[in-house]
Parts: C-alpha cells; structure tokens; sequence
C-alpha cells in the first residue's frame, strides 16, 4: 500500500508540510507513505505545453501520483480557498480528461492547518469539491489543525495526543479505503 502525501505549501516551515510529514510518520505499518517535495518546480498549467513532451516536473508528479495507491492532500487556507500552487498541481494531475488522468479514480484525502481558529476548513471543502471534479475519489471528512503554531513543538512533532490519533485514523481510514478500491478493481 503506497500513499503519496502533497502539502500545498511552499513556505519554509510550513504547517501544512509539517502535517504531511507527521501523516506520513504515522501512516499505518504497512503502508509506504512518502512526501511529494516537488510542488515549487511545477510550472502554471498550460494546455499547449501538455502532452508527451509535458514538463518533467509535471510528468514526475502524475507517475507519483499512478503510482500511489492513495494520496493525501494537505492544504493551508489562502483568503478562504486553497493556494493556487496546489489547485495548479491538481489541474495538471487531472489532464488528460475522461479517464486517463492519474487523478481518475484515485482515492485522497484532505487535511489542512492554519494558525486560525478553523484548520483550513473552507480550503479543505474547495478542494474536495475540485478534487471531485477532477475524478478522484475523496473520502468524507477532512481533518482540520487550528493553531497550527500551537500544535507542532520546534522538531515538528504533534504535541497533543488527540491530535497524533486523529491524523493517524485519517491516515489509516485513506489506506483502507483505497485497499478496498483496489480489491474492487482487480475483482472486475
């Protein structure tokens, strides 16, 4: 079980990275869990450039993405939306259209943080509906961290234990349900 963690952060330090991180350290034995880091090297989605010859860093992140069996997305809160880095990523993932797209059936998850009271949830909810959109199949929930400065001590460990089993259980309900996905697929 491979599940490929996108942080839609590109600030040093960042939160949202942060979280990725400590979903992937606490992803379930048997899953392989790795950080996308590549986010910043995507160039703006352009329809012309796309195709066989698409750029490197965008052929890199959908064989990422083929490649895993789930992904989890996690997204700061820009003026109440996702940032535009991330829904750049997700537009080049979900191309080519009608079935072809490495995001076509793919099961995510969201999560997000920020240093507000609300844990990103309303970039959260644009980005299920986007990732909808897109043919993905999200799972319910999100998994919001509010004061994010607050959650994470200075080597990015999760301080409370509550939240350490929220993001496990989220990391762990992703892994099954694309297992499920998986058993589905090869049963048909």
């Amino acid at each position: 079980m491979r599940i490929l963690a996108v942080s839609g952060s590109l600030r040093a330090g960042s939160y949202n990275t942060t979280l990725a991180r400590a979903a992937v350290e606490l992803a379930p034995a048997y899953v392989d869990a790795e950080l996308y880091d590549r986010l910043a090297e995507i160039p703006p989605f352009d329809d012309d450039a796309d195709g066989e010859d698409a750029p490197e860093p965008v052929r890199d992140l959908r064989a990422r993405i083929e490649a895993a069996d789930a992904v989890l997305f996690v997204t700061p809160e820009y003026n109440g939306s996702t940032p535009g880095v991330l829904k750049n990523a997700i537009d080049w993932a979900s191309r080519p259209p009608r079935g072809q797209a490495a995001l076509w059936g793919k099961t995510v998850a969201v999560s997000g943080a920020t240093t507000g009271r609300y844990g990103a949830i309303w970039a959260q909810q644009d980005l299920r509906r986007v990732l909808g959109i897109a043919g993905a199949r999200v799972l319910e929930g999100e998994l919001p961290v509010s004061r994010a400065h607050e959650a994470f001590d200075e080597d990015g460990r999760i301080r409370d234990s509550a939240l350490v089993e929220r993001v496990r259980e989220h990391v762990t309900k992703l892994a099954a349900e694309a297992g499920v996905a998986r058993h589905v697929a090869l049963a048909a």
